[in-house]
């Protein structure tokens, strides 16, 4: 016999469950993305800078979920692919601003009435009230330092 915790069941298990979830969301998107030649992470980033506009790449990296050296690889590409710009602030030579270009912009217009019908069709199978109650648990499961220690029993996490 073994002092071990037990495992949950993986069919249970947190770790388990977002990455099967994420391949349920992300599969249409792939999809959709397939026809333009732009994969994920690439699409994150024309997201992010079409939201937010130009952007420091820490900015971006971390608002794309990428790691800094991942996107800095990425960046040589998507500026000869037309796709974004990138600047040296005169102010500040270490930094690198990107910006998304008319192409990428019109990249991202282009896929939105298809980004908007994936949204639709997650809504229409699990409701509004369902997918926003998801988006804020998964928003507060963000906030969490899980890296920092064991928090006590009971004690419910900061808002």
């Amino acid at each position: 016999m073994t002092d071990a915790p037990a495992f949950r069941q993986t069919r249970r298990s947190l770790p388990i469950a977002l990455l099967r979830a994420r391949e349920t969301v992300m599969g249409p998107v792939r999809d959709m993305l397939a026809s333009s030649g732009v994969n994920e992470q690439k699409w994150r980033v024309l997201r992010v800078l079409q939201e937010k506009g130009p952007q420091e790449l820490s900015q971006v990296a971390a608002e794309a979920v990428l790691l800094l050296s991942s996107l800095t690889r990425m960046v040589g590409p998507m500026v000869d692919e037309g796709l974004i710009t990138r600047a040296t602030p005169p102010e500040d030579r270490r930094k690198t601003v990107v910006a998304i270009t008319p192409a990428g912009l019109a990249l991202v217009n282009a896929h939105a009435g298809q980004s908007a019908a994936i949204l639709g069709r997650i809504e229409a199978q699990i409701g509004h009230d369902r997918l926003e109650q998801l988006l804020d648990l998964l928003e507060d499961l963000q906030k969490l330092d899980l890296r920092s220690g064991t928090p006590e029993p009971g004690r419910k996490p900061k808002r």
